[in-house]
């Protein structure tokens, strides 16, 4: 694969860092949205309470429900956001979006609890 990274950002304060809030979740189900093309309905686990997020990975899988029960990366203090009757209560923090790649999970090298803060 022929791939040339983008500048790197601006360079950013180590507290503007620290108030992204990025924890390990287990994917629980994974269902379409109807009416969208796109969007899927994650139902996630983070130890002590479950979310549900919608990420926009419809068309980027032959099969979405191969992430059910792995364990990603996800944002958790975005403000909820409605998506075609949906409330999505975080995002998926995936790797290749941004550069036009088919996007893959960031995971964990190992299980971990769910819950557990990046960073």
């Amino acid at each position: 694969m022929n791939f040339t990274p983008v500048p790197i950002k601006p360079t950013i304060s180590l507290a503007d860092l620290e108030q992204i809030d990025i924890r390990v979740g287990t994917i629980i189900s994974v269902e379409a949205v109807s009416g969208s093309d796109k969007l899927l309905k994650l139902t996630v686990s983070f130890g002590d309470h479950r979310r549900t997020i919608l990420a926009g990975m419809k068309q980027e899988r032959e099969n979405p429900k191969e992430i059910e029960g792995k364990q990603a990366l996800f944002v958790v203090n975005l403000p909820p956001r409605k998506m075609l009757g949906q409330i999505s209560e975080g995002m998926l923090f995936d790797i290749g979006y941004a550069d036009g790649l088919t996007p893959v999970l960031a995971v964990p090298e190992k299980q971990i609890p769910d819950g557990t803060r990046a960073g």
